[in-house]
């Protein structure tokens, strides 16, 4: 859940938009990560996930506690990519492409990813429920499938390597496709 008091967040197309946008001028994207990424000052590569160590974290407008808060998140354990640094503030963005400032000290190193976070969206004058995403037993498509599981849902990653990530949903365990997955990038390799 996210609660973000007097402020609109851009839309997907309006984020991609803005992405293009920045490829355009030479910014570094996400899915450019093996070939964007530099560490920082912190010694950590730029861009990168973590997730939030608490259920309320603030986003402020810019790195430092006289920035208005923005909006706060209300999730433990949400994925977020870090995409730049500066002293111990980190600006985030979120799966939806909203960016802000948090402190460092309410991150993580956690692995998590949200299950396509992107499918959940009902369709407009509709009723159509997006398909959920299998969880495979194996790191392959025909393998059996043990659950399958709705947008959004939180998964801890465990590792991902070949387009699979081994992860954790509540009491299952399993494979999910990497592609499929707010939290990782698609090359990544996770150990």
């Amino acid at each position: 859940m996210i609660s973000r008091p007097g402020t609109t967040r851009p839309g997907r197309r309006q984020a991609v938009l803005w992405l293009l946008a920045g490829l355009a001028v030479g910014l570094a994207a996400p899915s450019a990560h093996a070939q964007s990424a530099a560490p920082t000052g912190s010694g950590l590569v730029v861009p990168r996930y973590v997730s939030l160590k608490s259920d309320r974290v603030n986003v402020r407008k810019g790195p430092g506690t006289d920035y208005p808060i923005a909006w706060v998140f209300q999730r433990v354990g949400l994925p977020v990519e870090i995409v730049k640094e500066f002293e111990t503030w980190r600006q985030v963005r979120d799966s939806e492409g909203a960016e802000g400032w948090v402190q460092q000290n309410l991150l993580s190193g956690r692995r998590t990813a949200l299950v396509a976070p992107w499918d959940g969206k009902v369709q407009k004058g509709g009723e159509a429920k997006p398909a959920p995403t299998p969880l495979h037993d194996g790191a392959s498509d025909t393998s059996s499938v043990a659950a399958l599981i709705e947008p959004g849902v939180l998964a801890n990653v465990f590792t991902c390597d070949s387009g699979w990530c081994r992860v954790s949903i509540a009491d299952q365990r399993g494979y999910i496709a990497q592609g499929k997955l707010f939290g990782v990038y698609p090359d990544e390799t996770v150990r």
